[in-house]
């Protein structure tokens, strides 16, 4: 074997040493970095549901989770019931929309029992600075003017679109999507409601225990 050629090998075991060494450390971070991430992601969503129920005492309250798929979604959306004296309090609708500026955005949708609008948060997104994250009420009042409103009679949309929410300026597509989101949300808490098993007071403690 010439010298170039044992070069060459060499070379090439060396580079193949390297990768596996390199693939090898990747697959560790993953590793150790995977359930932390998920406990940070189900710390966010917890502490999301609080917010958008105000009024709900989560200490005295009860939580029930289940999942509903409405039209036009490929995924299910999560629908936790919030119950407070075996009563149906309302519930966080975790939801989101594929039709954003930037792609996806997640957000968590506060309903009452008769399926107003209480609050909303932004989960995660990764629209323009500026502009489209304006959607989180920490940027902007965008996100304000949906508490009170239900998408009961119609599907909310921006005034552009003959509906009644004032859209970000120079931010027409992120308000859309976020009225979208909104209004898959409502449609998997209607959904859910049409499950008498579900919201049978009697079977709370049951479904708790089902969906853990």
């Amino acid at each position: 074997m010439s010298k170039k050629e044992n070069s060459i090998w060499q070379l090439i075991t060396a580079l193949t040493s390297i990768t596996v060494v390199a693939t090898i450390a990747l697959s560790c971070v993953y590793l150790a970095t995977k359930e932390p991430i998920k406990q940070i992601k189900i710390a966010k969503d917890n502490a999301a549901k609080v917010m958008v129920l105000p009024g709900f005492d989560p200490a005295s309250g009860v939580f029930v989770q289940t999942k509903a798929l409405p039209e036009g979604l490929k995924d299910s959306l999560t629908v936790t019931l919030a119950y407070m004296n075996n009563q149906l309090f309302g519930a966080a609708v975790a939801t989101h929309t594929n039709i954003a500026f930037s792609g996806r955005f997640d957000i968590m949708v506060g309903f009452d029992h008769e399926g107003n609008i209480l609050n909303t948060e932004v989960l995660g997104h990764q629209e323009t600075p500026g502009l489209g994250d304006k959607i989180d009420k920490k940027k902007d009042k965008f996100p304000l003017q949906f508490a009170g409103r239900t998408p009961k009679e119609k599907p909310l949309s921006v005034r552009k679109d003959g509906g009644d929410i004032d859209a970000i300026t120079a931010a027409t597509i992120s308000s859309r999507a976020f009225c979208n989101a909104v209004n898959y949300a409502y449609q998997a808490y209607q959904m859910v409601l049409q499950d008498a098993e579900i919201i049978n007071n009697n079977n709370i403690t049951e479904k708790e225990e089902n969906h853990e």
